[in-house]
């Protein structure tokens, strides 16, 4: 089966159009997105609806927890503070519904899904380097597992027979790893909407589960689009200025 993974959306309408036309050309079977639909952007209603017309296994991001009131939002920086509030006066109660609905994580018989880490699913943790990734791995109970929340593209790869922290690691803006040797796999996909690596360009994964295949995909995208839309919906227009940069 070839499965496309979705990193964090947060609203970006055009990211996530290319994304999936990207993943599109690699005859996806099967959708996953790991949480954070909304948040930062502009398009809100526009992008849960696409993902729900994918029939995404999805879990719950921070930001989407925070829009329905799952979590307070005073841990939030300024900016997405602003746009959680935005996010929930311009949500209507159908996406408000379906936002309440998704779990925390999923577990599915060829991967598990979570936004985080799986070690501190409910706190949403960090996956930033090996140290929290052996920690997750080591709740893991299927061979892969997709996170997202960092919007940094990486995969730790875990052998049974070795240290449960001795990790091969990959931290590039694109790859493609061969995973049929080892026993787990934690792939953090970056984010489509807004990533953080200086690459500004979308990302997203898919894992062919037949040939042990994981790859990162980029996509570009109409960033001058996404970016008017940000400041004409009265956002902070640092959420805009930083999708050029990919920060």
């Amino acid at each position: 089966m070839r499965i496309g993974i979705l990193g964090d959306v947060h609203s970006n309408l055009e990211a996530l159009t290319a994304a999936v036309a990207r993943l599109r050309d690699e005859r996806v079977e099967h959708w996953v997105q790991v949480g954070d639909i909304v948040g930062y952007g502009a398009d809100p209603i526009a992008c849960v609806e696409l993902v729900r017309e994918l029939r995404c296994t999805v879990c719950l991001g921070n930001h989407d927890a925070a829009v329905v009131g799952f979590i307070p939002t005073e841990y939030f920086n300024h900016f997405a503070r602003r746009a959680i509030e935005w996010t929930r006066e311009h949500l209507r109660p159908a996406e408000m519904d379906y936002l309440r609905s998704l779990p925390l994580k999923v577990e599915h018989p060829l991967y598990t899904v979570v936004h985080g880490s799986l070690h501190l699913p409910e706190q949403f943790g960090y996956v930033f380097s090996p140290v929290e990734a052996a920690d997750s791995i080591a709740k893991q109970r299927t061979k892969l597992a997709f996170v997202g929340h960092s919007h940094i593209p990486a995969v730790y790869m875990h052998r049974n027979q070795g240290s449960p922290r001795d990790l091969q690691c990959v931290f590039e803006p694109e790859f493609e790893v061969d995973v049929s040797s080892h026993d787990r796999v934690l792939v953090n996909v970056g984010s489509v909407g807004q990533p953080r690596d200086e690459d500004p360009r979308a990302a997203c994964a898919v894992y062919d589960s037949d040939a042990q295949i994981v790859r990162v995909l980029r996509a570009e995208y109409d960033i001058e689009t996404t970016q008017r839309k940000i400041r004409a919906a009265g956002l902070p227009s640092v959420l805009a200025d930083r999708l050029a940069l990919g920060v």
